[in-house]
């Protein structure tokens, strides 16, 4: 069959979702050609935010990497802006010259900004809030630290304002209307807002009409109509937005506020289809994601060829995605005659709520402070359920419903099938329950990746979470939200994202900033947040010794006698005689009783008094060692095989690479331990396919495996994939070591990382997204200028003065 022509125009969320529902659907029906006005693939546009207050980056949010297009065979064109529509010839020409045809073509322009119309407003320093060269912009303005306007109080505009704030500027947000996002909260909701944004220091002037933006040829600041000037060097408009819709309408399509389309998503012109913000469906255009993926199922299920599928309105909740403010609003929540309230408040939690009724029925919610029954409510709402019989106990939410309190997990799962969990990519409980059962889903990861179930704001992920719960039982190990101790009830994902998002650079911030209920943290949470801080801040946070087990401190393994044992790094395995006598010398220096050969190709002293360690250390350092760091949470060995230099079968040299590789890549602290080994050829002497990361070397080049285990566990290694220089090798694991030292949870051994987010999206960001790549090489090699690997000697002889302290009792991991 002669495939179709598919031409899109625009490559944001709606079309990236429509195209997985077509690709599912009839994945041989179109060759696609895709138009994209911005130079990047596909990223979740909702997730700017997080990305502006430094939560997220850019790599964490691309939905479609480049590998996603080039396996389905789509042609992307970055940094083209279609300038013209030509429906008789059915083509497209860009603003670069090039010409496409098609068969059926989907516009998905997507909406533009609101600017205020008032005197400045294009002065340098003046930007808008829609995309991430916007959030780029905003960033580098951020640097300055100095004042920021925002105008606009609503969900876009607050969340500018939260961003920025978190990057250290001074914000003040003028909204015109007396109470924050009007439209979807009432007076009282928008009171406790603006009540919490001030207390994180952003100021709110509600009732704030904007006469000028004050400058030469920058931003200067912000005249009222009251004549009150606010100082500003940025400001951001965040007023509105419109649909953009100027290319249809020239292109002759109906177009009234966006481009018009029925319920099957076509334009007045069959053969052409839009959804998005951009598209009128109903006499209605949509901000939110909710109604926008609906409409990308739909238009998927019409090209597809199976034409069933109709947009039907339905009301979407709003969130705002500032962390620590949990909101919910959904419908019509304004007053009437024929309405009656239900409100409920609780001074001291900071909790709001109000339901609006109307013959027995919730036509509208406002949840402020505790959002967690936003799901029922929606549910209550979209069956029209007559709510009489529980109207003395509707407010408390699902739980108090009849009987005894049910808890958050007995709660979702008395949830109905069809009761919405996921409102950004409309996913009901029955689906989500479906997939685990079905498809054996153990981990949030597996559920996103299948459901897409709290894949895109997140707001949902604690319901799903539940909902885990409840369909496996003991069967799930909810590691994302267990506690790292009893101290905090922050999981490590989220004490890791707070650290970068707070900008917190020492432990006591971290502990004051994030509540910690203890006064000085325990052993379990002081070496984590010692390492995620090492990690995060490598260039500002100085190492805090008091928090490392006693191995580290001592740079020794201490042994079940109380003495200690020391192994000298040799670079892949690789020493001389001058070693070999200086370590010999060491030995009978210090009567040291044993003496043996370790698993990574080393030498170990057992047996050293702590007395010793210093003058071991001395003497060892004299003779150029550097520690092994047979005890770190870092990397210890590189196995190595002696390759092609010597080995008939030797492929590649290995040693070598084993070597390069250990030198560039010690120093540099981990979530555990890191072990490599580097074999010369397919008949792996060094072990490779069970360490951490490996390296095959074959005729083609350098196959590089990870993900292995051989302790506890026994793994084989996952392949990661095969490069062809010695360098490409290099810069690949590094990346990945840098990634894992990113995202993997203290203690938490490479194995388990990749099984937790899943080999496939190591694979994607490593092997098949450059940028992504060079960026996690680039920031490993920023972090080994500060990498901590003076002389050990230094360390044990008494200049730490936080060598032997309380948290000696730390008890060390085993050694090799």
């Amino acid at each position: 069959m002669t495939k179709q022509k598919l031409v899109i125009i625009g490559n944001g969320m709606a079309p990236g979702r429509m195209l997985e529902h077509l690709i599912e659907a009839a994945p041989e029906a179109y060759d696609i050609t895709i138009f994209n006005a911005e130079p990047r693939v596909n990223y979740d546009r909702i997730m700017l935010s997080p990305v502006l207050s430094g939560e997220k980056s850019y790599e964490e949010i691309v939905i479609h990497g480049d590998g996603w297009y080039i396996e389905h065979g789509i042609m992307l064109y970055k940094g083209h802006k279609i300038v013209e529509i030509g429906r008789d010839a059915k083509t497209v020409t860009s603003d670069h010259g090039e010409v496409a045809s098609y068969d059926k073509l989907v516009i998905a322009t997507g909406s533009v900004p609101f600017i205020i119309p008032v005197p400045g407003k294009d002065l340098q320093g003046v930007l808008s809030y829609r995309d991430l060269d916007d959030v780029n912009a905003m960033l580098l303005a951020a640097q300055s630290r100095e004042k920021a306007v925002v105008i606009g109080g609503g969900l876009l505009g607050l969340e500018a304002a939260a961003g920025l704030q978190a990057r250290g500027m001074d914000v003040t947000v003028l909204h015109l209307m007396p109470s924050l996002m009007e439209r979807q909260l009432d007076p009282a909701a928008g009171h406790l807002l603006e009540k919490a944004l001030e207390a994180r220091g952003i100021k709110v002037i509600t009732k704030a009409n904007t006469r000028a933006i004050l400058g030469d040829t920058r931003v200067e600041g912000v005249e009222l109509e009251d004549g009150t000037i606010i100082p500003a060097t940025l400001v951001v408009m965040a007023a509105g937005i419109r649909p953009n819709a100027w290319l249809a309408k020239e292109a002759g399509l109906e177009v009234n506020r966006g481009i018009v389309v029925g319920d099957g998503m076509q334009t007045s012109d069959p053969d052409i289809y839009s959804l998005g913000e951009c598209a009128e469906v109903g006499g209605q255009v949509y901000g939110l994601v909710a109604p926008l993926y609906e409409m990308a199922r739909v238009a998927a299920n019409h090209l597809a060829g199976e034409g069933s599928a109709s947009f039907v309105h339905a009301d979407t909740p709003t969130k705002l995605k500032v962390t620590g403010i949990d909101l919910f609003s959904l419908g019509d929540f304004g007053e009437g005659e024929d309405r009656e309230e239900i409100v409920l408040r609780d001074a001291a939690a900071g909790v709001y709520k109000r339901l609006v009724l109307q013959d027995n029925k919730i036509i509208g919610t406002v949840l402020y402070g505790e959002t967690a029954d936003g799901a029922w409510f929606n549910d209550l709402k979209k069956k029209g359920t007559d709510v009489s019989e529980m109207r003395d106990t509707l407010i408390f939410g699902q739980a108090y419903q009849g009987g005894e309190p049910l808890d958050p997990t007995a709660a979702v799962a008395a949830l109905p099938d069809d009761a919405e969990i996921c409102g950004c990519n409309g996913v009901c409980k029955g689906k989500i329950v479906g997939a685990i059962q079905e498809k054996g889903l153990k981990t949030l990861d597996d559920v996103r990746a299948h459901t897409k179930a709290s894949a895109s704001c997140g707001t949902c992920t604690g319901l799903v979470e539940n909902l885990m719960l409840a369909t496996l039982g003991d069967a799930y190990n909810p590691a994302a939200i267990s506690p790292m101790c009893g101290c905090t009830p922050l999981g490590h994902n989220e004490v890791r994202r707070l650290i970068k998002a707070k900008e917190l650079k020492t432990i006591p911030d971290v502990m004051q900033a994030l509540e910690w209920k203890s006064s000085g943290g325990c052993a379990k949470c002081r070496p984590a947040l010692n390492y995620y801080l090492v990690a995060d801040w490598p260039d500002e946070y100085a190492d805090d010794y008091q928090s490392r087990f006693i191995n580290e401190r001592v740079h020794a393994n201490i042994q079940k006698d109380g003495t200690y044992s020391v192994v000298p790094r040799m670079w892949g395995g690789m020493t001389s005689s001058t070693e070999l006598r200086a370590i010999a010398d060491v030995v009978d220096k210090y009567n040291i009783p044993s003496v043996k050969c370790t698993g990574g190709q080393r030498i170990d002293m057992l047996g050293i008094k702590k007395e010793d360690l210093p003058g071991v250390w001395a003497d060892l350092g004299k003779a150029g060692f550097v520690s092994g760091h047979a005890y770190a949470k870092g990397l210890r060995t590189v196995k190595t095989c002696v390759g092609s230099d010597w080995c008939r079968f030797g492929t590649q040299d290995s040693t070598g690479l084993g070597v390069r590789l250990e030198k560039f890549l010690w120093g540099s602290w981990t979530p555990a331990k890191v072990k490599l080994a580097v074999s010369g050829c397919p008949r792996n002497c060094a072990e490779a396919t069970c360490k951490d990361v490996g390296v095959v070397c074959v005729d083609s080049g350098y196959e590089i495996h990870f993900a292995g285990a051989a302790g506890l566990d026994i793994k084989g290694t996952e392949v990661l994939g095969l490069v062809k220089t010695e360098d490409e090798a290099v810069e690949y694991i590094t990346a990945l070591i840098q990634m894992y030292r990113e995202q993997g949870h203290y203690l938490e051994r490479i194995y388990k990382w990749a099984k937790r987010i899943g080999y496939d999206e190591v694979r994607r960001q490593i092997m098949d997204d450059a940028d992504k790549r060079q960026a996690y090489y680039d920031r490993f090699v920023f972090s080994q200028k500060f990498a901590q690997v003076d002389p050990w000697s230094e360390r044990v002889s008494g200049k730490d003065k936080h060598e032997f302290n309380p948290m000696a009792t730390l008890l060390p991991e085993a050694a090799e």
